[in-house]
């Protein structure tokens, strides 16, 4: 047992951390993408920064899962599959579809996200490799799986979906921003960030897990303040910009 104490004892500090951090996350615009600055220090490739950043998380997770010595129920195997096909496209696909010409990043925030994947790769691999090794298959009939399941695919078409709609508009626009109006962007500023947000709801539904609830508070703590900037950009940039769009979750904030 003192393993499970202590990982739940480490899991809850980490959660602690997210919302002592989330003040402070919501008063600094993290200084990437259109909000980048060179006040923060040393400049990176931004594309390559992102693959580096998001590979922890990628690589970690399963592998700390698939070296265990207990036999993973075919359920836990699915959910190790569901992280895996979220972190290629976040951490393989994305960035190569990205148009980020000449575009940097800060050094300190791309260090500071390979920390969070590696926590969360940690948290989430110690998890299944030894709490949720073995989830029987009649969980997939459990209230818990079929919601949850049906938010993580309703987020990760939302996600995906309003990925691409940016990416192709700045194809479109000599890599210049302009005001998105397809699909959810007609009710919020960032329905990709809404998508991801619900995506690891539905995750943490689905595994009834400390490790999933973790992860969708920090996802939460992360993307709304980011959301938020986002909106208020928008709304500076362009004197048009539709009074009526929200921020990140449609008609409430």
């Amino acid at each position: 047992m003192p393993f499970i104490d202590n990982y739940f004892l480490f899991a809850y500090i980490w959660i602690a951390i997210g919302f002592i951090s989330f003040p402070l996350i919501l008063k600094y615009d993290a200084p990437y993408g259109r909000h980048t600055s060179s006040d923060w220090g040393p400049l990176v490739d931004n594309k390559l920064a992102w693959i580096i950043m998001e590979l922890p998380a990628l690589i970690l997770c399963p592998l700390i899962v698939f070296l265990s010595e207990n036999i993973l129920s075919n359920l836990t195997k699915f959910f190790i599959l569901l992280w895996v096909l979220h972190y290629f496209n976040r951490s393989i696909v994305f960035p190569i579809r990205i148009k980020t010409k000449k575009k940097k990043m800060p050094f300190i925030i791309a260090f500071l996200a390979i920390v969070f994947n590696i926590v969360n790769g940690l948290i989430n691999g110690l998890y299944f490799s030894n709490i949720g090794y073995n989830y029987p298959e009649s969980w997939i009939l459990s209230p818990q799986f079929i919601f949850g399941i049906i938010i993580f695919i309703f987020g990760f078409y939302i996600n995906n979906i309003s990925d691409s709609h940016l990416i192709s508009l700045r194809k479109g626009h000599d890599n210049k921003y302009v005001i998105p109006q397809k699909g959810l962007f007609k009710f919020v500023s960032c329905p990709n960030f809404f998508g991801e947000i619900i995506e690891w709801l539905g995750f943490a539904i689905m595994t009834w897990s400390i490790a999933g609830l973790a992860f969708f508070l920090w996802t939460f703590f992360n993307l709304v303040p980011r959301a938020l900037s986002h909106h208020k950009w928008y709304k500076e940039k362009f004197p048009d910009y539709p009074k009526s769009r929200k921020a990140v979750f449609p008609f409430i904030l």
